[in-house]
């Protein structure tokens, strides 16, 4: 424990009890004098104690033992994911195991072991660009086809975001990634053509200046043209919600009692916030359910509306220390597979911390990613403490590995 980290636990803690406050208040509906409370912040308090008791666990297991689990872990992984796509639907999608008292998501179990996996395979000695690309898109592929098939994009994109974040700080050399970030562009400018004959135009001539050779910079062109042709076949294969979202996301008004409903309620629940808020238990469209989704995805607007600027700013100071401070210590770590494992579940919390808190105040479309540490759900809050009782324990032992 000579080199633990409190600071990183502590703030934990304060995410924590600050997400089953929130729960416990979206849990409750109050009307006048009359006080209705479920039981969801009960069990959330429940899953706290097992992560945690888990977390220490994690802590005190040898690495070798961990790291010989990386694979088995990932095949069952593998078999979770389809084993659930044949279970009934739970609101309409196929991402949860039933397992009496609870459901388990296996999607959230992927996040953490797919990256752990890319790290293992990716950290060997002497590997060429190549094979570091070849080997990490072979681990992510099928997860991310599983998780799409469930559907669930917000994972799904989690997922990408992680692999590309950890391939940044790889041995990759960096005309890999400039050839991603253009694949990126592709899909971006796949509804115009001539926005994408701008971008390729553009593309071509920073591969020219980097002297690659005409075959590349053709195989290249080749991709994304691939991409920016299949992108509108994709979209048209997604179902009508899921374009829907995206839509009045750039629209709320679009549909403001279907899709758009979401984000327009949500926004006035956290202006109506104010700068203190309405006090708690106190939020109206919590108490009145104008708001959907309260306990879970848009548990931050139950917070910007019972606490208002003030409440939100404490809790956003939180996620910044608790990030910041992540990064400033596995930044030092000199083991390859600690540093990409951590680099990769610090990319994946700091995507869903912005995502979830940018789909309430309407910057990003809604993708049904809880906030971390504060949003009711075993599995997710599970997943999260595990990972960064992973990052305490490479923290811990940098020491011993270096």
């Amino acid at each position: 424990m000579r080199n633990f980290d409190w600071f990183i636990f502590i703030l934990l803690l304060c995410l924590i009890l600050f997400g089953v406050i929130a729960i416990y208040s979206a849990s409750a509906n109050k009307i006048g004098d009359d006080l209705e409370v479920e039981n969801y912040y009960i069990k959330q308090i429940f899953w706290v104690f097992i992560s945690l008791i888990l977390l220490y666990l994690i802590f005190k297991t040898p690495y070798n033992l961990i790291e010989i689990l990386v694979v088995p872990a990932y095949f069952l992984t593998i078999i979770l994911l389809v084993l659930v796509l044949f279970l009934p639907e739970i609101k309409g999608a196929h991402r949860w195991i039933p397992l009496g008292l609870m459901n388990f998501q296996p999607s959230e179990l992927a996040k953490l072991i797919v990256i752990l996996m890319i790290s293992k395979v990716i950290s060997g000695q002497h590997l060429s660009g190549t094979q570091i690309l070849t080997r990490s898109i072979l681990v992510v592929i099928l997860p991310v086809i599983l998780i799409l098939l469930e559907p669930d994009l917000g994972t799904a994109l989690t997922l990408v975001l992680s692999l590309f974040a950890i391939l940044v700080v790889s041995d990759l050399p960096s005309l890999y990634l400039i050839i991603m970030l253009g694949l990126l562009f592709s899909i971006v400018t796949s509804f115009s053509i001539i926005a994408f004959l701008i971008f390729i135009l553009i593309f071509i001539y920073l591969l020219f200046r980097i002297n690659l050779s005409k075959i590349v910079i053709a195989f290249a062109v080749t991709v994304n043209t691939f991409f920016f042709i299949i992108t509108p076949i994709i979209w048209n294969s997604l179902k009508d919600y899921q374009q829907n979202r995206i839509l009045s996301f750039l629209n709320p008004m679009r549909d403001p009692f279907g899709v758009g409903y979401q984000i327009i309620q949500s926004k006035i629940a956290i202006g109506s916030g104010g700068l203190l808020g309405k006090g708690f238990l106190s939020g109206t469209q919590k108490n009145m359910n104008f708001l959907p989704e309260h306990h879970t995805d848009f548990i931050f607007s139950v917070i910007g509306e019972e606490f208002g600027f003030f409440g939100c700013t404490i809790l956003l100071l939180f996620y910044f220390l608790f990030l910041y401070r992540i990064a400033r210590k596995i930044s030092s770590l000199k083991r390859k597979e600690f540093r990409y494992a951590s680099v990769g579940i610090l990319a994946y919390l700091s995507f869903q911390i912005f995502v979830n808190i940018g789909m309430t105040i309407g910057i990003v479309p809604t993708t049904g990613i809880p906030l971390p540490f504060a949003s009711y759900g075993g599995s997710n809050l599970l997943i999260n403490v595990l990972a960064v009782g992973l990052i305490l324990k490479f923290i811990n032992e940098r020491s011993i590995f270096n």
